[in-house]
């Protein structure tokens, strides 16, 4: 059984595409390409479920067409439609120090601000605009390096240091 814990959010499955069995994922993270992964764990009736990736194609930086192995009409991927889709932490590539990070590799970390305490896992980053946000939940916390103080990519926590009342807004 697949635990909560080994794995996060990276999008939903939102509506089929043609009909070959394919379905449309909008994503936050791209992770599962880069991580050339074989499969995409899905929550179907409250439980995590691996489905494994017969092919795919993006659409757009945020939208992919996936085919699911054994799914080959719209009529059988149809009750997939509107899953939550998530991947495993233990397959995430790891930046090595030459790397540079994008800011939705920290999708799924755990923040901690040093004077609040555990803020919540960072469920997608908007990098739509120059200002970059983490959000958590309902709560948007600006991605400025000079409030990071800390980043553990192994454990995948991210220590900072936000300005008093920031989180009260």
């Amino acid at each position: 059984m697949i635990e909560e814990s080994s794995v996060y959010k990276i999008g939903v499955l939102t509506r089929t595409h043609g009909v070959q069995g394919e379905v449309s994922f909008t994503f936050t993270d791209d992770v599962w390409d880069r991580a050339d992964a074989d499969y995409l764990v899905l929550r179907i009736d409250g439980i995590l479920v691996p489905f494994f990736l017969e092919e795919y194609r993006f659409r757009s930086d945020s939208v992919a067409l996936l085919k699911f192995l054994d799914y080959d009409s719209s009529e059988a991927v149809q009750e997939l439609c509107g899953a939550e889709v998530y991947f495993p932490y233990d397959l995430t590539p790891q930046p090595d120090e030459n790397d540079e990070y994008t800011w939705r590799y920290f999708t799924g970390f755990r923040v901690v601000d040093v004077n609040v305490g555990d803020l919540g896992v960072i469920d997608q980053v908007d990098d739509s605009t120059p200002n970059i946000l983490f959000q958590l939940g309902n709560l948007l916390i600006p991605a400025a390096e000079p409030f990071i103080r800390e980043v553990d990519c192994q454990k995948r926590v991210i220590k900072m240091e936000l300005p008093e009342g920031l989180i009260e807004l």
